[in-house]
């Protein structure tokens, strides 16, 4: 078990306790969620890399989002671990050539690449693995859903439903923020862990 997966799992069960938890984190146990990046090129697209943006975005939102008075510590643990829980068995490593810029040979290069056998969207599919196993709450199911905000295909579509959520359910307003400056201000280029 390597340093992520450690601080990820004491987080899950000091927190995470409802029916079907330990089942879904023994079936985590047995993809890929420990070891895939958690993008291509954007951000932690290296190993380990969506377990560190998990954490990470769990740091960002409990830091400087959660109000004991109104606030689930179940809820935010949840969302933040689990909302990129649909990029388990979605990458694969691959190779392409590059030219050695110092050599001008051309070198096979290993590389990660989507491959997607279950195309479900990306914040839904997220809700729909989670619920194989522990039922959500409303806010926290929706909150996992919008997570991407306007980066989300269905907003360029022109929903309106984004914003209902939004003003609904201040949880999916505080999880994407977290995902927003953990994506862009932490993890932004080489800022992968080993």
């Amino acid at each position: 078990m390597n340093q992520f997966q450690q601080e990820f799992e004491e987080i899950y069960l000091q927190h995470i306790t409802r029916t079907g938890s330990k089942e879904l984190l023994e079936w985590l146990r047995k993809t890929d969620f420990f070891t895939a990046p958690a993008s291509t090129k954007f951000h932690c697209a290296c190993e380990f890399g969506l377990v560190q943006h998990s954490l990470s975005v769990y740091r960002v939102m409990r830091q400087k989002h959660f109000d004991p008075e109104i606030d689930s510590e179940e809820s935010f643990a949840l969302c933040a671990l689990l909302h990129d829980i649909c990029k388990a068995q979605f990458y694969k490593v691959s190779t392409r050539n590059v030219k050695n810029e110092s050599t001008g040979q051309w070198e096979k290069q290993p590389f990660y690449a989507v491959e997607d056998s279950f195309p479900y969207g990306h914040g839904e599919k997220s809700v729909f693995l989670i619920e194989r196993f522990l039922r959500l709450k409303t806010s926290e199911a929706v909150a996992i859903r919008w997570h991407m905000g306007g980066f989300d295909e269905a907003v360029k579509g022109g929903s309106f439903a984004i914003s209902l959520a939004y003003d609904k359910y201040p949880l999916a307003v505080k999880l994407h923020l977290a995902d927003l400056e953990s994506t862009y201000l932490h993890e932004k280029g080489t800022s992968c862990r080993s």
